[in-house]
């Protein structure tokens, strides 16, 4: 009986959103891109979303940095409370920007060396461990560190070094090779951050190719060449969300027997913040097509797939926001669990509105495809 909640809300959401799409798909006239609407739109994402959204996250890795070498100065539980703290604001600003993986975060591994994740086979835990055993002194500078392995400079190490086995002695002066290997992480993320901040803020870099797409640019030729990699940041990330982020850890019911989930697969469980990034991701996601005016990308008679878009990103971060608390204690509970289920059922469905209904109204082909790169 524990999926009946979810499976009620998940078929009135449907409800609530399936005419506006089967209105759009009986509609005769032929879907082509709005090429005026166009250039503003991508203007909009990157003047208002994604520059900010670095400087955002240039700001918060700058406070860790901070807080990382007042804890390893002046080691105490306030110290370390204050630290773990700034990581969590960290986690949440990244998740909102994280959606953007492409251009400047794909260059020298600059995406990985932020996050890496799946970590499928333990591999950053495991070289994380190796470096605290071994007490390496080269991770604890932010420069031979970065000469090291993606998967021991980023938030996942960063994570295991504040939560994981051992890390109560960062509390005191026992913890002090382990408090200078954070702070060389936490020192790195912000270089990192800062890299990608100045590569956007440049003004003949790629903030330039996206507000002005024509023959002679190097990414996009043409204004469906873009529209086509700006719908794709959404289509992508919601898929990262259904496939990456939500089915490690919890599957709902397989064959009418409740999934008991796997909360040791979950991103950042040691931290609590698996949920927190996933409902910052869906924010992020939902202010990227609000502040870019993408709506305006659709014809008059198709304006109210928007409507259906935010009323589901509305209902899923509703419901990533209630699942609160550690993971392992989310999926012990019936009530959180209907709410992942929930979630799980509506993202595949944001899913299909966003590639499906909103894609083929604005001329990019009914079932048009990204993951084809067509």
């Amino acid at each position: 009986m524990r999926l009946s909640l979810p499976l009620t809300l998940g078929l009135l959401l449907l409800a609530a959103v399936a005419p506006a799409a089967a209105q759009e798909g009986t509609a005769l006239s032929p879907r082509v891109l709005d090429e005026a609407a166009l250039p503003g739109v991508m203007a909009k994402a990157v003047d208002r979303f994604i520059v900010p959204g670095y400087r955002n996250l240039s700001r918060t890795t700058a406070d860790l940095a901070e807080s990382s070498a007042a804890l390893c100065e002046t080691p105490s539980a306030a110290t370390l409370e204050e630290t773990r703290s700034t990581f969590s604001e960290v986690v949440r600003t990244w998740s909102t920007i994280e959606i953007v993986r492409l251009g400047p975060a794909l260059e020298q591994n600059r995406f990985e060396r932020f996050l890496f994740y799946p970590d499928r086979k333990s591999t950053g835990l495991k070289q994380v461990q190796v470096i605290l055993s071994k007490r390496d002194e080269r991770a604890t500078q932010a420069e031979s560190l970065k000469a090291k392995s993606v998967a021991v400079q980023g938030l996942g190490a960063l994570e295991y070094v504040l939560y994981g086995t051992g890390a109560e002695t960062l509390a005191s002066k026992d913890g002090g090779f382990r408090c200078r290997y954070a702070m060389a992480i936490s020192q790195n993320l912000a270089a990192t951050a800062g890299e990608l901040l100045a590569a956007w803020e440049k003004p003949d870099g790629i903030q330039s190719a996206w507000k002005a797409p024509g023959p002679g640019n190097p990414l996009f030729r043409d204004n469906k060449e873009a529209a086509t990699e700006l719908l794709g940041v959404l289509v992508h990330s919601v898929e990262m969300i259904k496939d990456q982020r939500l089915r490690p850890f919890y599957d709902g019911a397989i064959d009418g027997k409740p999934d008991k989930g796997r909360p040791k697969l979950a991103i950042y469980w040691r931290s609590g913040n698996t949920m927190a990034s996933i409902a910052a991701n869906l924010r992020g996601l939902q202010t990227l097509f609000n502040i870019a005016g993408m709506e305006n990308l659709l014809p008059a008679d198709s304006r109210s797939i928007a409507g259906s878009v935010n009323f589901l990103f509305k209902a899923l971060i509703s419901a990533a926001d209630r699942v609160e608390g550690p993971i392992d204690a989310a999926l012990a509970d019936d009530k959180r669990r209907s709410r992942l289920d929930f979630i799980t059922l509506n993202t595949a469905d944001l899913l299909d509105r966003l590639n499906r209904d909103f894609g083929g109204a604005i001329g990019l082909g009914a079932g048009f495809s990204f993951a084809d790169g067509d």
